[in-house]
Parts: structure tokens; sequence; C-alpha cells
């Protein structure tokens, strides 16, 4: 087991980002991805005064950061749900408005270091790749089942693969031989057919085709594109969003719908904006921040790490 898994990635920038928001007694923060709970367990320490939520979609995470919680007791409130259930979720637990959330984006480190998830190519397991496993399709049947044309389609946008043609032709070959079920086959067949030139660049050459199909097994896009709007409007005025992602994909989501936010809506031309046209959001970065590279040494799986932030700085007006 390697320690990265311990170390939350950009944690202190993390805080220090949400600590406006989080300064008061009675604030609520939301971490939308627990995950093994280092973020979590860091957002109780820094805000003595503040009440966690923390969801997360993987039952053995929650039972881990459970136990890991536990000392923080009543402020730690651990949810079973997806992050794109936010809205659900703080409903149930009647809260009407939060003053932070934190999403950490991308697979948990745990994950990817059981073996027998079948999401890393580094070594061979079953190929499951869910994050829930009490739900949904896993990565083999998405493989054996899937239409041709459609593999393309996933590969080329959740991989942003350019070899996509060549290596679903191998799959579709090797399916009809035997269907998929472990992960050395699938980055075997990968690396056979890609030619000399692909497999010079950017690292395992199958790394663009298991993110493609953990993207697909968890509909993870859909829930990017469904969570962070909801996480804007369940903050208050003064409330701060926090998004880390490791991927192009969801970095162009959380970035559009910040920009959306922090943009007037007014028609051109008028001489005063009225207050309903005004921006409901404040960017906290310039672009995307990256790590350091101090921090990529100490923790690899913080290199392609991307962070936004926005705080809320009016009400929707009707």
């Amino acid at each position: 087991m390697s320690n990265d898994r311990h170390v939350p990635v950009m944690l202190q920038r993390c805080l220090d980002m949400l600590a406006p928001a989080l300064e008061h007694p009675g604030a609520v923060v939301v971490d939308c991805t627990l995950g093994l709970g280092g973020h979590s367990e860091a957002l109780l320490k820094r805000f003595p005064e503040a009440r966690l939520v923390a969801l997360d979609r993987d039952k053995e995470a929650l039972r881990l950061s459970g136990e890991r919680l536990a000392p923080y007791g009543e402020r730690a409130t651990l949810v079973h749900a997806v992050y794109d259930e936010l809205p659900e979720v703080l409903d149930r637990l009647g809260l009407a408005t939060v003053d932070g959330v934190l999403f950490d984006l991308g697979v948990s480190s745990m994950q990817l270091d059981e073996a027998d998830r079948g999401f890393a190519y580094a070594q061979d397991a079953p190929l499951d790749m869910r994050m829930d496993q009490t739900t949904g399709i896993g990565a083999a049947e998405v493989l054996n089942t899937y239409a041709p044309g459609e593999l393309v389609r996933i590969l080329r946008a959740y991989g942003e693969e350019k070899q996509a043609k060549r290596i679903v032709s191998a799959i579709v070959r090797e399916r009809e031989k035997e269907p998929f079920s472990n992960s050395a086959r699938l980055v075997e067949l990968i690396r056979d057919s890609l030619p000399q030139a692909a497999k010079r660049t950017g690292g395992n050459p199958a790394k663009r085709t298991f993110q493609a199909l953990r993207i697909e097994v968890n509909r993870e896009l859909d829930s990017v594109e469904k969570a962070i709007p909801a996480a804007v409007k369940a903050i208050g005025v003064g409330g701060r969003v926090v998004v880390l992602s490791y991927q192009s994909l969801e970095d162009r989501i959380v970035k559009q719908v910040f920009a959306a936010g922090a943009a007037t809506t007014a028609p051109p031309g008028l001489p005063i904006v009225p207050e309903k046209y005004q921006p409901r959001l404040k960017l906290l970065t310039r672009g995307a921040e990256l790590p350091t590279e101090e921090e990529v040494a100490e923790n690899r799986r913080a290199a392609p790490a991307r962070l936004r932030g926005a705080e809320r700085i009016r009400e929707d007006v009707l």
C-alpha cells in the first residue's frame, strides 16, 4: 500500500480558500468526496466550531472514514450518496444553505490501491471499476456488450484517446473469442494495438482507456455537471465552493459553471445593470491553480490536479 493514499492533495490551499466562509460558530461545510477522510479530518481540526457533512458512494470508504472521524462525534455526519445527490442530502438534514463545499474529484487513492477493484492498469484485477459496488454495471460488461461505435465515442470523449478506433477494433475482435474479465488482458491488447510512436509518449498506453471506462461506469461527468451547479445553489452569501479536478473534462465543467455565475446576465448596452442581472459569484482563482513542484515531488497523485474556487456574493434574484 503506497503512502500517497494518506496525503490529501493541495490540502493547505483548500483550507485557506474555504477559511473566510468557515471561521464563524455554527458554520456548515460539505465534503462531497469523503474518500479516506483526509480533507474532512483537516476541516474539522482547522475549524473547531464548524459542522461537517461528508458524502461518499463507496461504503468501504464510509466505514474507514467513520473510524477516522469518530473522535469528532456529532460534528461529523457521514452520508452514503453520490455528490450529485447534494440537494436531497441537505434537504433530509434540514439544511437550507451551507457555508462551504469541497469537491476532490477523480478516484480516491484507496480505490486505486485496492487490487480487486480493477481501477489500476499496473496490476491484474477483475475489470470492475464501480465506486459503489452495490449498483450499476462494471467495466467488463461495458467492454463486452457496448456497440463498437459507442466504445469509440467513450474512449474519445472521456479518455481523449486518439487511437480509439484501433483499440476498439482489437477489443471487438478479442471479445468474440472470449469475453473480457481481467485488466491485464486489456492492457496487453492496448499495448499490442498501438503504433510504436503512440507508445513512446504519456506514460502507460492503457491510461486513457482505463480513465474512459471508469468515467462511463460511474457516470462521473453526468454527476459533475449536476453537482457543481447544485453546490453553488446550496451556499449562502459569503459561502465558498472549492473544487479539485484531475482531468481536463471535469475542469472544463467547473470552469464553465463558475464563469457563468461570475458574469453579468444583463442584456448588452444597459447604462446601469439592475440587481437581478449582477454576478452571483466572485472567482477565487485566476484560471486553475496547480500544485507546487514540492507537492508533486512528495505526492505523485497531485501532479494532474487543478484547483478552482468561487464565493457567493449575492442571492439569486427571481
